[in-house]
């Protein structure tokens, strides 16, 4: 089996402790060189008897002073770094708003707009997570891309002006797929740590110009008093603080550097993985290569950021010697060996998207059979995880065109989205339906009510391979809600769900995913901690998992016990029994899930494995059997894309 997807996992983990690592040698070496400025500041003054002139005698060896700028630093460099993580952990948004971003409506008319939202959408639906926001970085000209945020759950798009005028959509899908390429891999949340943790080194730096700023105010009214020294102190600290912040400013391009560089290659390589069309993300950097305005990015935030984007966003000097991507020749090359460096002309607007359809889609949709040959050729949907292939992103775009434009406009709009989630739930028969119209009535937002019923039609109408997908498009219009929206939007579906007095096994998926993806926008949750789960631990999570989707597939007992002995051959080392239906309710998975999503990347990968041989024990996979595995997949931080038609699961 591939493990990809999980390996990456694990070099992004090495990578975080690389990280951390780098983080403390550059912090002893900050503390080493202030305690040298320390020292010289401090110095004892004598006289020389021969010139009679004064000077300073530094004295090297003073433990006390050494143990109190290590500690001084600690607190500066780690507050610092604390304090940027704290802002940062409303996610991805903040980044993008930090740049100049403007969140674009996911209802928006605007062609261009249109158009990327529409390869968002579509990779976010190939790749099995929610569709992110995308913020357009309307002052910049440069072409340039960035995907901020710790998990798909908080992750936006960032795209800059230059990129949607001057791309065709081939071009424009390869960066955007070059993004999702971070955001699967974890090289994304790797990144905003990074952005957290290095502005506590360039703190030393603040400090020192604000402290020499002080002192020449300071200085200015103290000139008639030539034997107070405090100001030539204060102004000897300030610069000595700017050099180390400088020198800080050098370690922490350089951590940048080590640590990023070589994931965007990967990243390249993945874009073409997934679109199967080298063409496209080659096309873009030769279109940086010759554009005028090439990929730079003007806000003063951008240094900061750096390493978040598609290609090199700061301009030359220091910049390049620890540039936190490759060569844009060399990274052209890999993609398309016969390049040469040569100018290359922008398209004009009128034919840079010749034959894309209006509305942004793809010209057309897949061929007749091609979904299947691309499912033959795909592999197995758990060797898939992570690694979405061109043949769903085809699936994705046929998905949403053929939506009904009513419901997908709806879910397109933080209002409408609401109404298409509700509509999702409102049961056929008379009864609980009459008591959950009344809920909305009663405790909706206004005309809420309504709206459920102009699209419920169109709803009811799908094809159940629609509603997962119809979810993740409304997520990202759902981040748009406010704190009050987002509390009475929840406490709704909640009772929506729970109108007949037990809960769906859809009804539950859909309530995991939708809670999962948007509490981490509107609630404070802790961040979870990947760790190696004894044996002993992970028995009743994993005999709860298997023991739901084996109930799930059959009612008759012989294939239940057949499925479930399936699943737990995959889980080698681990002593799992089949529970019965009652000790394996939708309570009982939701806390197993909790525990299941700490365990470490090889052992999540097993666990899919095993939920993927206990639904193809009986060789047919349900409708309802897939959208569990998508949710338990979800909830373990295991992005799966769709399963195709005739793809194998394992």
């Amino acid at each position: 089996m591939s493990t990809n997807f999980f390996e990456n996992q694990d070099t992004a983990r090495r990578n975080t402790k690389r990280l951390v690592v780098l983080f403390c040698l550059a912090v002893l070496a900050i503390a080493g060189m202030l305690y040298a400025l320390a020292v010289l500041l401090t110095g004892i003054e004598r006289i020389d008897p021969t010139t009679g002139q004064t000077l300073i005698e530094p004295l090297w060896w003073q433990p006390d002073l050494a143990v109190g700028v290590a500690i001084a630093t600690a607190i500066v460099v780690g507050g610092g770094s604390l304090y940027k993580i704290a802002q940062l952990r409303s996610g991805g948004s903040v980044v993008a708003e930090a740049l100049g971003g403007a969140l674009i409506p996911q209802a928006t008319r605007d062609p261009d707009e249109r158009r990327l939202l529409n390869v968002v959408e579509e990779m976010a639906i190939a790749s099995g997570i929610p569709t992110p926001p995308v913020y357009l970085l309307r002052q910049e000209e440069g072409i340039n891309a960035f995907a901020a945020g710790f998990s798909p759950s908080d992750a936006v798009i960032g795209v800059t002006h230059g990129c949607v005028q001057q791309l065709s959509r081939d071009e424009l899908q390869g960066v955007i797929a070059h993004e999702f390429s971070h955001i699967l891999s974890g090289d994304m949340g790797l990144n905003i740590r990074l952005m957290g943790v290095l502005h506590g080194i360039l703190i030393i730096g603040i400090i020192g110009y604000y402290l020499l700023r002080s002192s020449l105010y300071a200085g200015s009214g103290r000139r008639s008093n030539n034997r107070d020294n405090s100001g030539m102190a204060m102004l000897a600290a300030g610069v000595g603080l700017m050099v180390i912040g400088f020198l800080g400013t050098f370690f922490g391009s350089l951590i940048k550097a080590s640590v990023s560089r070589q994931r965007e290659f990967f990243a390249d390589a993945s874009a073409v993985q997934f679109t199967r069309n080298p063409a496209g993300i080659a096309g873009a950097l030769k279109r940086i290569a010759g554009y005028d305005e090439g990929s730079i990015l003007a806000s003063p935030n951008a240094p900061e950021a750096s390493h978040l984007f598609f290609s090199q966003g700061l301009r030359g000097g220091l910049q390049m010697l620890f540039a936190t991507h490759p060569p844009l020749e060399e990274r052209i090359r890999r993609l398309d060996p016969s390049w040469r460096p040569q100018a290359e002309r922008a398209p004009s607007f009128e034919t840079r998207d010749a034959g894309v359809g209006t509305a942004g889609f793809a010209a057309a949709g897949p061929a007749p059979g091609s979904v299947d040959r691309g499912a033959r050729d795909a592999g197995s949907a758990i060797e898939q995880v992570g690694r979405p292939s061109a043949a769903h992103i085809d699936y994705a775009a046929d998905l949403v065109r053929r939506l009904p434009p009513a419901v997908r406009d709806a879910a397109r709009d933080p209002y409408g989205a609401r109404a298409v989630i509700y509509a999702l739930l409102i049961d056929r028969k008379d009864a609980p339906r009459r008591l959950q119209l009344a809920q909305l009535a009663r405790f909706g937002e206004a005309g809420i009510e309504q709206e459920t019923l102009r699209v419920l039609p169109a709803i009811e109408s799908l094809e159940a391979r629609y509603r997962l997908p119809l979810i993740d498009i409304a997520l990202a219009s759902l981040h748009a809600l406010s704190p009050d929206q987002y509390r009475a939007f929840k406490n709704n579906l909640r009772a929506l769900v729970v109108a007949d007095e037990k809960i769906e096994l859809f009804e539950w998926v859909l309530q995991r995913m939708v809670f999962t993806h948007l509490r981490p926008r509107f609630e404070r949750v802790k961040p979870r901690r990947l760790r190696r789960i004894a044996s002993r631990e992970l028995a009743e999570p994993c005999a709860v998992v298997l023991s739901i989707l084996a109930h799930a597939g059959s009612p008759r007992e012989a294939a239940v016990r057949a499925a479930f002995d399936s699943g737990a051959s995959q889980l080698s080392g681990i002593d799992v029994a089949l529970l019965p239906r009652e000790r394996a309710g939708l309570r009982e998975l939701d806390r197993a899930l909790e525990v299941l999503a700490q365990a470490d990347p090889a052992t999540r990968e097993r666990i899919l494995a095993a939920c993927a041989a206990c639904i193809a024990a009986d060789r047919e996979v349900t409708q309802a059997e897939g959208e569990l595995l998508r949710a338990i997949a979800d909830g373990i931080d295991c992005p799966i894309p769709p399963l195709l038609p005739g793809q194998p699961l394992y």
